[in-house]
């Protein structure tokens, strides 16, 4: 909950939403920094359920340290995040969740299967799917596909994702309530873009998920004739090196920058254009938050989430997934055509709106009331108003 990410910027305005009615906790796995990369929601408790800090250690550390060394018993090993869990953070959560009522919600294949597996008696456990299936490999697949019919609701971002999942879980899927919510975007402080400046942005984790290798090539291809433009790069990741040296070979590191982790809102207003060339996505939220800073978009058509935004020559250019020449083109068409730039970037604050929490919201609100009346009506109407949040 202390890190930089899609996920951790949905589960707090998630968070913030529902504090208004309800007592709500985030139980972050792990924290590692002293001061969260994003504000923690007003009204909302934050636990660390392994705090690695130095200063956290405490007169136990020795105990601790000798817990951290043995491997999750609750969370499963498919899911990569195991590798970050230890036998300490199954004692603390075990103890969070003992005697609790209310909603549990899991934000990763790991927590929901954890939360479908443990089923805490008193909490209506939903799983949040952040990915498209065909993101997960063949063994989390089959897990998911075994584990989630435990689940109360399974909570997805778009309509593809919908299917995908009721295809995945087939007659198992029965048990579980199977529903569409999208990620919302939160209100960025600032001006909006400045549709004259000559930059074109972009920003994610930087690994192979994010395609931009491809971006990097794309953008090498149209220096020549728009010499004046610039490309930033934001975001941390194993890839900075190999990137860097791509940067370097295509002969652009004059006019590319990896500008590290950076305050979106300030980047975006001093951009024009924002590019999304990740080879595949959950929901890719800081594509909305393009759009309602009133940037012109182009974003591959990958699965999931581009298509269900992007109106292709309204709001912004689609692109078919992967292809760089088309990447390059459409980049080319929204620096030449200005008249295009303004118009989409007009559009694109409009489809924003839509996916602001004040939109959002009422849909987690009627799935917990759905929830909670199915749950009265299999049991005495004893839970009280109390949501977890795992992170």
């Amino acid at each position: 909950a202390w890190g930089l990410g899609g996920t951790i910027r949905s589960a707090h305005n998630l968070a913030g939403y529902l504090a208004k009615d309800y007592d709500v906790e985030i139980l972050s796995v792990f924290r590692r920094r002293g001061e969260p990369f994003f504000p923690f929601p007003a009204g909302v408790k934050v636990t660390a359920l392994d705090d690695q800090r130095p200063s956290a250690m405490g007169r136990k550390r020795l105990l601790r340290k000798f817990l951290r060394g043995i491997s999750t018993a609750l969370m499963d090993p498919v899911d990569k995040a195991a590798g970050v869990s230890n036998v300490l953070v199954d004692i603390r959560l075990a103890r969070k969740l003992r005697g609790q009522s209310g909603f549990l919600i899991g934000t990763r294949p790991g927590l929901n299967m954890l939360a479908a597996d443990l089923s805490p008696p008193g909490l209506i456990t939903i799983g949040e799917e952040q990915m498209n299936v065909r993101s997960h490999t063949r063994r989390v697949r089959a897990r998911i596909k075994r584990s989630y019919p435990n689940l109360d609701a399974l909570a997805v971002l778009t309509e593809r994702d919908t299917l995908e999942y009721e295809k995945l879980l087939g007659q198992g899927a029965r048990g579980v309530r199977l529903v569409r919510i999208p990620n919302t975007v939160r209100e960025l402080e600032g001006p909006k873009a400045d549709l004259s400046a000559r930059v074109i942005l972009a920003a994610g984790r930087l690994t192979p998920q994010k395609g931009f290798d491809m971006l990097i090539r794309a953008f090498a291809r149209i220096t020549a004739a728009h010499a004046d433009w610039r490309l930033r790069i934001c975001g941390k990741g194993d890839s900075r090196d190999k990137l860097q040296r791509l940067i370097d070979e295509q002969g652009v590191s004059d006019k590319v920058t990896l500008a590290g982790p950076r305050d979106m809102a300030e980047e975006m207003a001093q951009a024009s254009i924002f590019v999304l060339s990740s080879r595949f996505e959950g929901f890719p939220l800081v594509l909305l938050e393009a759009m309602s800073k009133g940037m012109a978009v182009v974003s591959f058509d990958c699965p999931t989430g581009p298509g269900e935004v992007v109106d292709d020559h309204r709001n912004g250019i689609l692109v078919p997934p992967k292809d760089v020449e088309g990447l390059a083109n459409a980049m080319i068409e929204m620096i030449e055509d200005e008249d295009l730039r303004r118009r989409c970037a007009t559009a694109a604050i409009e489809t924003a709106h839509s996916y602001t929490m004040e939109a959002i919201g009422p849909m987690w609100d009627a799935l917990f009331t759905e929830l909670a009346e199915s749950r009265r009506a299999q049991a005495s109407p004893e839970d009280s108003a109390r949501v977890r949040t795992l992170d």
